[in-house]
């Protein structure tokens, strides 16, 4: 079986010193992707519902500092308190596996995907 290929050609500057050819520019990986589409809304900007809801999620977590994952949520505050109140259904409730278990399994899946949180 023979699998049918192209070939193109790229036109090339015939030295080094021909510029009638546009130079390639070498593009960060960082700038690669668009920047994200979630409207993140800082702790110091939250006014009304969404500082209800951090205040929320700073008590259910005994933290202060919130991390972005939670200001990612800040946009939909009630979705927010339903996503704490799953999470500690979920995640930190004594079941098979201890709270301390489960927080040792996700930090090292977040190691393991190079994750800060």
């Amino acid at each position: 079986m023979r699998i049918a290929t192209a070939r193109f050609k790229i036109p090339m500057p015939k030295n080094k010193t021909d510029k009638s050819e546009p130079r390639k520019l070498r593009v960060p990986r960082s700038m690669k992707y668009p920047p994200p589409k979630i409207r993140i809304i800082e702790d110091a900007d939250a006014t009304g519902p969404v500082a209800e809801a951090y205040e929320f999620w700073r008590a259910n977590s005994g933290r202060n500092k919130l991390p972005g994952i939670i200001k990612c949520f800040g946009a939909r505050p009630d979705f927010l308190r339903q996503v704490v109140e799953f999470s500690n259904g979920v995640h930190f409730s004594e079941g098979h596996l201890t709270r301390r278990h489960k927080e040792m399994i996700a930090s090292y899946v977040s190691f393991l995907n190079r994750c800060p949180y």
